[in-house]
């Protein structure tokens, strides 16, 4: 990994460290913890199928098998593609078969 890879990694994780403060009222400290979960699964994701946690709307656990590694994932539809929500992680569900996501902050790993 480059030096402007590690920038930008760092300067996303702050940006989404910030966003869970102002918007969820946490302390900079568990914001950072969140951020920095979230960028690695998201890492590992990209490489392959990645077991992971977390808390839905409702409050119970899932447990969560998914990728966004373009070779194992279908490809996504031009016509389908969505505004982008910096709160959400959307990730592809290798055992529905199907696009899911997760609010960042719910995020177990």
């Amino acid at each position: 990994m480059n030096k402007a890879m590690k920038k930008e990694m760092l300067s996303q994780v702050m940006k989404t460290a910030w966003q869970f403060v102002k918007a969820m009222g946490v302390s900079m400290a568990e914001a950072l913890k969140k951020a920095w979960a979230n960028m690695k699964l998201a890492q590992h994701m990209k490489k392959g199928i990645v077991r992971f946690h977390f808390q839905k709307v409702d409050g119970t656990i899932r447990e969560a098998w998914g990728t966004l590694a373009e070779d194992i994932m279908p490809p996504i539809e031009k016509g389908s593609q969505r505004k982008r929500n910096e709160f959400v992680q959307v990730y592809f569900d290798t055992e529905k078969g199907e696009f899911r996501s997760f609010k960042k902050f719910n995020l177990i790993y």
